[in-house]
Parts: structure tokens; sequence; C-alpha cells
């Protein structure tokens, strides 16, 4: 059997391949529980720093959701749905958007649906110029599923987001950047070179810093700004008893690159 995932270690890079290029690479039950499976193996693991997800093919990134799959939790009742569909979605995108290392999105074609919200999750998203994006759900009847109608407009805005959830009408990567919901649009043989880039970028800094960093960013995007500064000092707090911070500033100090520890 073909893995629902491909898993490639680039130095220190993870670089993850939604595998089921056939169907577009849409997101059956099992492929997003296989997501979560490695992504515990990777945030377990010290010599990985950062996670680059892609698709495999030429067409697409991700259609989104198996609709076959989900039209028979349909019909076996709205519990049903709601557990095998919606939450597992939901829980995927979450872990993503929460995850401890830097997450980069490579979306190389079609980004549909939970394409879209997958690149609307993770910290970072690359876009090939061949890459399409769409937000489709109400064509069959449904709002998005993992996230999209909270996370999108936290990325566009209320109006722009609220145009696309309710056309469906698709839209380009140049648009997808415009938005807020991309860092870049490059050639399409440029992108994965372009992904490892920005992921190179970043590990070069503290590891322990980056996820400070980003908890402090997921954790208070949704609060008052009072809430949102004493998360911020809470974060601080944990990692001035590290010894990447004496690393950094003694670095500073003497002119030099740091070297981190990871503690």
């Amino acid at each position: 059997m073909t893995d629902l995932i491909t898993f490639d270690i680039q130095d220190t890079i993870a670089v993850l391949t939604l595998n089921r290029p056939e169907k577009l690479n849409a997101l059956n039950y099992a492929t997003n529980d296989r997501l979560l499976e490695l992504l515990d193996i990777i945030e377990s693991d010290p010599r990985i720093r950062a996670v680059i997800l892609t698709g495999a093919g030429d067409r697409a990134f991700s259609a989104g959701g198996d609709i076959h799959e989900f039209t028979r939790s349909i019909k076996a009742g709205v519990d049903i749905a709601v557990n095998a569909f919606c939450r597992r979605g939901q829980t995927m995108t979450a872990r993503l958007e929460s995850f401890s290392k830097p997450v980069i999105a490579a979306v190389n074609g079609i980004a549909f649906g939970g394409g879209c919200e997958i690149t609307e999750a993770v910290h970072l998203a690359v876009a090939s110029d061949r890459a399409l994006f769409a937000k489709p759900e109400i064509n069959i009847g449904i709002p998005p599923t993992f996230g999209g109608t909270q996370r999108l407009p936290g990325l566009a805005g209320r109006k722009r987001a609220l145009e696309l959830l309710l056309t469906g009408d698709t839209f380009s990567p140049q648009r997808a950047c415009e938005i807020g919901l991309v860092n870049q649009v490059v050639p399409h043989d440029e992108l994965m070179p372009s992904a490892v880039d920005l992921a190179q970028r970043i590990i070069r800094h503290s590891p322990l810093a980056a996820a400070r960093i980003i908890t402090a960013v997921t954790r208070g995007i949704n609060t008052s700004i009072e809430e949102g500064l004493l998360i911020e000092r809470e974060q601080f707090a944990r990692m001035a008893a590290t010894r990447d911070v004496h690393a950094g500033l003694e670095a500073w100090i003497e002119r030099r690159r740091p070297s981190y520890q990871g503690l």
C-alpha cells in the first residue's frame, strides 16, 4: 500500500508530502490521522527543526476533504459526521497551527476546502504560480469544517473572507498573497527551494525562541491585548531561564554567530 503521506528528512527539515495524487491529495480520514501521527514523531525528534508540507504530483496540494467518504458519514447520521469529519479535521488544523516547530506549506497546485484550511492554519506558506485556491464548501451546501470560517477572516478581514466563503469562487495565488493567506508566490520550479530557504532562515535561530514565538502568537491572537501581553511575558520568562538566551546574548556582544543548544 502506498504511503498516504511520505516523510523525508533533509538535513534538519522534515518534508511531508500528501500522497494521493490520483485523488488530488484529498484528505480522507486515514490521511488526517497519519498526519497527526507524523507530527507527533517530528515534535519529539530534536534533530528536526522545521516542517515543509506539500502535495504529490503536478496538479494539487490538496483538493480538500474526501467527499465520497464524507458522504457516507453524512448518511450514517449527524453525530457520526461531526465526529468523523468535522472534529477530525479541526483537530488536524489546530495541531498544525499550534505546532511547536515552524510549519511551512509549499502549495504546489489546487488548494481547495481542507487544502486551503491547512494553508490558513500553518505558520507560513509559499505558493507556486500554478497554485489555485478556493473555499468551495458552499457548493455542496455546508460551511467550511476545518476552521476556515474562523481563520480566514483573521487573515483576510471579514468582508474579503465572506466574499470567498459565500461565492465559492476560485482565486489566484497572487490574490492569496494579497490577503495574507500565503507569504510569497514563486515560479513553480522554485517552490521547494524557496520553502527550504525560508525554513533555513528560521532554523539558524534558537529553536526554543521559535517555539515561544509561535506559542505567543497562536495563543494571543484571539485574546485582548492585556491577555496577549501576559502570554508574551510568560513566554519570555520561559526563555529567560534557558542556555539559548545566554548563547545569543554572548554571541551578540562578541560579534559572532551563536551556537544554540536548544536548552
